[in-house]
Formats: C-alpha cells, sequence, structure tokens
C-alpha cells in the first residue's frame, strides 16, 4: 500500500477546461513547495468537454502525485465524497476549481497554524474574513439562506457553503460515508453529521474573491438548498446518520 501523505487535496471539475489548466498550475506550484508529503486528487463527473482529458494529463505529469477519478453521474456532493472516501491522507482539503480562495491559504488550515480541530471550514463571515467584488444581492441571498441553515441544522456556524474545508482523514472516512446529498447542500449535510458525533468545527476566516463565472443559479439552487434542509432532518429523524449499531438497535 502506498504511504499515508500527510495532506489530501480534492478538487471536483464539472465542465472545467477553461479554468482548470489555471488552477492545477497554481496547485502545483504551491503544493511542490510545500516541506509534507502530498496527494492532488480530481473528480471528474458527467462533463461534456475536454475536463477528463486535462485531468488525464495532469495524472501522466505527475505519477503517483496527481490521483483522476471519473463518474458520469453529475452532482458536486457526489465528486467530493469519491475524493474524499479514496484519499489516503492525514489531512483532506476539499477546494473549488475557480480557486476563489487563493490556494496558498491552505496552510492556515493545518497544523501548526491549526490545531484542536476535526474539521475547519472556510468563512467568508468570521471577525477577519474579506470578501472582494461580491455583488449585494449575491451576499443578501447568501445571509438569507445561512439563517436557515442555522435554524434548521447547524446553529452558531455562520458560513457552511464556501468550497474550502479541511477534514482529518479519520472524520472524513466517518462522515462522508453517511451523506446522501449528491448536489450543493452536501456541506451542511456532512457538518450535520460531524455534529452529531461530537467532532469540533471551527471556522476560519479567508479573503474571497468572487468569480462572476459562478455555476450556482441563485433562485433554482436556492429553492433546491432550501428543500435539501428538509431532507436533512428528515434523513435524521429517520436515523439515517446513526452508526449500524443505533439504525439496528432503532424500532
Amino acid at each position: 500500500m502506498a504511504e499515508e501523505p500527510f495532506l489530501s487535496v480534492i478538487i471536483p471539475a464539472h465542465n472545467e477546461e477553461r479554468r482548470l489548466p489555471h488552477t492545477l498550475t497554481q496547485t502545483l506550484a504551491f503544493l511542490n513547495t510545500q516541506p509534507y508529503t502530498w496527494e492532488l486528487i480530481l473528480v471528474e463527473n458527467g462533463s461534456t468537454d475536454r475536463t477528463w482529458a486535462i485531468i488525464q494529463d495532469a495524472v501522466q505529469a505527475y505519477p503517483g502525485r496527481v490521483r483522476g477519478l471519473r463518474s458520469h453521474q453529475r452532482g458536486k456532493g457526489l465528486a467530493v465524497r469519491m475524493g474524499m472516501l479514496a484519499a489516503r491522507g492525514r489531512y483532506r482539503f476539499m477546494a473549488d476549481a475557480d480557486l476563489s480562495m487563493p490556494i496558498h491559504e491552505l496552510n492556515r488550515f493545518l497544523p501548526p497554524q491549526l490545531t484542536d480541530f476535526d474539521i475547519a471550514i472556510a468563512s467568508r463571515e468570521a471577525p477577519g474574513a474579506i470578501r472582494y467584488d461580491e455583488p449585494w444581492y449575491r451576499h443578501l441571498i447568501g445571509r438569507a439562506f445561512n439563517t436557515l441553515v442555522r435554524m434548521l441544522a447547524l446553529p452558531g456556524l455562520q458560513d457552511t457553503q464556501c468550497g474550502f474545508k479541511m477534514f482529518r482523514g479519520s472524520v472524513a472516512d466517518d462522515v462522508f460515508r453517511y451523506q446522501t446529498l449528491t448536489g450543493m447542500t452536501f456541506d451542511v449535510e456532512v457538518l450535520f453529521i460531524a455534529r452529531r458525533r461530537g467532532y469540533r468545527i471551527v471556522e476560519v476566516p479567508i479573503p474571497w474573491y468572487f468569480n462572476p463565472d459562478s455555476r450556482v443559479r441563485l433562485v433554482q439552487d436556492s429553492l433546491m438548498m432550501a428543500w435539501d434542509l428538509l431532507r436533512i432532518r428528515w434523513n435524521a429523524w429517520r436515523g439515517r446518520y446513526d452508526p449500524p449499531a443505533l439504525q439496528e438497535a432503532r424500532p
């Protein structure tokens, strides 16, 4: 079995032929300067462009360090779950392909800069965070959704939807295998499961740059994500997130 790397970076990539080459250049340049061992996992799912060909080129250029996974089913949550459960790292970091948080901020989520955590989530709302160029209406809709998240699932967390999160490897193995949502709201579900397990979640303030090429559909995705919050509560009531022993004990 290959040696456990210190860090796994997981990047989901759906129809990312335009942005992915630049993201790979930045990410690999950063990782190659770090003192720890690492692997980069690129997960393509349901693309209709050259995303998979770009991933294959990166795998050939960095054998053993860059890995490519593929699914014909769409869904960011599905892609991240595949990457997290395939990863071997002691720490596992999910990152959006647009790198709206600069990749050089990554070490703020790792020891020795950050300690005493199980999951560290990038926050655009924590004290010290800075948003750049975000339209006011997107910020408003995001805050409205977070209010629902805090009411229905995760009280106290100010930003669950930023696409940059660090998991201890053992925690990722635990929570992602209980994930059921494959779309945009998977973040909330995974953090909800983690809270039920008693894992410590901390928010890390970051600089965040709005990308006008965002794939989020404001109205349609917001309605679907609100519905997903109710599905999470329903799943919890049915015991879907309980460990097997508790599921067997349920009447």
